[in-house]
Parts: structure tokens; C-alpha cells; sequence
């Protein structure tokens, strides 16, 4: 219960500062048709008209969830009860596009979990490696997102590899980097006396690192993937925009803002920020769950 408290307390101001954001932002329109109609808006009347608009520059939360609503589970077509199965499934609805995109993040996620485990062991154990690849992974997340998907989607595409490869990649790309960073951070967090001490037990590398280096990098792994799929959720969508992809959450932003529908692009958004808790939830429970059976929680 105390750990719920704040985030509904969060959550609430979140709406609170939403709600009133609107009026100044959905104002001007409400004005102009107040003014057509020569009649004149109280404050009351404003508020109401700026939060119940058809195309608003900002829709209100309970406008997003009933385009979340209709999208998800009204989507379908004639003869199909709402809420059904066919109906969620349906190409319309918007569990499709969770779904792919979903598929590709996590496609990208445990690519880049692999490849950034591998990199800080090599890191972590090789002199030469720390000294000249981790200056490179740094310096491979200056680059923007933006300017690096086009140019993987356009490659892939030249080798007759659309869709899902360079999506996955690009997801690869954000996650590996905290990864890398985290488990490095956590294999070295052993102290020198508690090295020492495995040494003086004669103790071979695999076993100092079996029995000392992974279970003290297991905090800074879990804090590490939770940000990585996070990244590799961003990836995802951001790999669906150079595409002209016809499902993925990136898929239905474009769709928002080539027809200026401002409330399918903030059901989109709230969709993926939906994906993102379910999957950043997900791996707390496996960190809860792996820490106590190691005798690491607190």
C-alpha cells in the first residue's frame, strides 16, 4: 500500500497538469466558434468546449482512453460483437500493432542483452578490450537514432531484408549500450580484498567469476535491462517511421499525422507507454524473484 500511494499520487497530478494544459492550448478554437456564433464563452463553457473537442491541438485523458477504447476493443468490423476475440484481433484494432511491435522490441532487447553481457565480460577480463572497444561504446550512442535508422532500413532493404531484421537492430543498437555500461559496473564492483580472498583460495577464474563477479553484478544487470527495454521499445518504433511500415505502433503515429489526428497519435503513445510498463514490470518480478533465491534482496 505505501508503495502505491506515490504513484497514484504521481499519477494524479500527471492528470491534474494534463487537464489544465488543455484549456490554454484548445482555447482558441473554442473562441473562434464561439465568436461565429456571436455568443460569448463563461469560464465553466470554455473549459467544457476545450475538452470535449473533435480534433483538439490537445486531447484530454478521457478522450485518449475512449480512442484507446474504440481502437482496441470496437475496431471491428459489421456483425462483430465488441469486445470479442475477432473483434481485438481484427486488423483495425490497435493489439495488432502492440503485437508486432511488442514482437520486434523484445527481438531486439534480448539481441542487445546478449551482446552487451558479452561485451563487458571481454571489457571486464581484457585489458585491450577495455582500453579500445569501450571507448566505442560510448562513442556509439552520440550518434542520433534518427540519423542511423533511415540508413539501416535503406541497407537492409538494398540486401532484400525489409521488415523485421532492421527494426530488430535498431532495437539492438539503444538496448546493448546500458547493458554494456551496467554489467561492467557491476563485475567490477567486487572489492580488491574480496579478490583477494578468492585467491587466496586458490579459486580459478570461472569460479571467481561464478561465484563472486556474477552474483554481485546481478543488481546492476537488472537496473540495466529495465532501461534497455525501455531503449529497444523506442528503437522499435523508431525503426517502424522510415519503413512506410502498415502495422507497428510507429505505423499508427504516421497514420495520426499524415491525417492530423491528434488523438490516435496520443493512443498510440499510450499504448507503447502501456508496453513499456507491462515489460520494465515483468523484469522487476524477475529481479525480485532471482535476488531472493541468491540471497541478494534486501
Amino acid at each position: 500500500m505505501r508503495s502505491i500511494v506515490p504513484i497514484l499520487t504521481v499519477l494524479l497530478v500527471i492528470l491534474g497538469l494534463w487537464y489544465a494544459a488543455a484549456v490554454p492550448l484548445n482555447a482558441q478554437w473554442a473562441r473562434d466558434q464561439a465568436a461565429r456564433a456571436d455568443t460569448t464563452l463563461s469560464a465553466s463553457q470554455l473549459v467544457e468546449a476545450t475538452w470535449n473537442q473533435d480534433r483538439p491541438r490537445l486531447p484530454t485523458p478521457h478522450q485518449v482512453g475512449a480512442e484507446l477504447w474504440k481502437t482496441t476493443f470496437e475496431s471491428c468490423v459489421e456483425g462483430r460483437r465488441a469486445g470479442s476475440i475477432e473483434c481485438i484481433t481484427h486488423r483495425r484494432s490497435l493489439f495488432p500493432h502492440m503485437w508486432t511491435t511488442l514482437s520486434v522490441t523484445l527481438a531486439g532487447f534480448a539481441i542487445g542483452t546478449a551482446l552487451g553481457i558479452g561485451l563487458a565480460v571481454s571489457i571486464v577480463y581484457s585489458r585491450a578490450m577495455d582500453m579500445s572497444v569501450m571507448p566505442w561504446v560510448i562513442a556509439s550512442q552520440t550518434i542520433p537514432i534518427l540519423a542511423i535508422a533511415p540508413m539501416i532500413v535503406v541497407v537492409f532493404n538494398s540486401m532484400g531484408i525489409p521488415g523485421f531484421i532492421p527494426k530488430a537492430i535498431i532495437a539492438t543498437y539503444l538496448s546493448f549500450f546500458p547493458v554494456t555500461v551496467g554489467m561492467v559496473k557491476g563485475l567490477r564492483a567486487p572489492t580488491h580484498m574480496q579478490l583477494d580472498q578468492m585467491r587466496t583460495w586458490n579459486a580459478s577464474g570461472l569460479t571467481t567469476f561464478l561465484r563472486l563477479r556474477l552474483p554481485t553484478s546481478m543488481p546492476y544487470l537488472f537496473a540495466s535491462l529495465k532501461v534497455a527495454v525501455a531503449a529497444s521499445l523506442v528503437g522499435t518504433v523508431v525503426g517502424e517511421l522510415p519503413t512506410g511500415a502498415i502495422s507497428g505502433i510507429g505505423a499508427r503515429l504516421l497514420n495520426g499525422s499524415y491525417y492530423g489526428n491528434t488523438m490516435m497519435i496520443w493512443a498510440a503513445l499510450i499504448a507503447a507507454a502501456v508496453l513499456a510498463a507491462i515489460m520494465i514490470a515483468t523484469i522487476s518480478l524477475a529481479e525480485r524473484v532471482t535476488l531472493k533465491r541468491m540471497g541478494l534482496a534486501q
